[in-house]
């Protein structure tokens, strides 16, 4: 478990340094798995049609939910890696 956190949380750090920017699809499966670690399940109201990158995002994490943190966790550890 120990590993699995500071694996999570040197990708983390790694993907702030990327060798290029991710395409948009990509960057909203990071956020969401990022955040189904960090947070749980997604939680709240969905954003307004106004809103459309925060309900971007929103639909992003819930469809992961379920998920749970160190799935999430291992998942973008992968995705970063597979990135750099």
């Amino acid at each position: 478990m120990a590993d699995l956190k500071a694996a999570f949380e040197a990708a983390v750090a790694a993907s702030k340094q990327l060798p290029e920017k991710p395409d948009n699809m990509t960057l909203l499966k990071i956020y969401a798995l990022y955040k189904q670690a960090s947070a749980g399940d997604v939680e709240g109201k969905r954003p307004g049609f106004t809103d459309m990158v925060g309900r971007a995002k929103y639909d992003a994490w819930a469809a992961i939910k379920g998920k749970t943190a160190d799935e999430a966790m291992q998942d973008y550890v992968a995705l970063i890696e597979s990135l750099q």
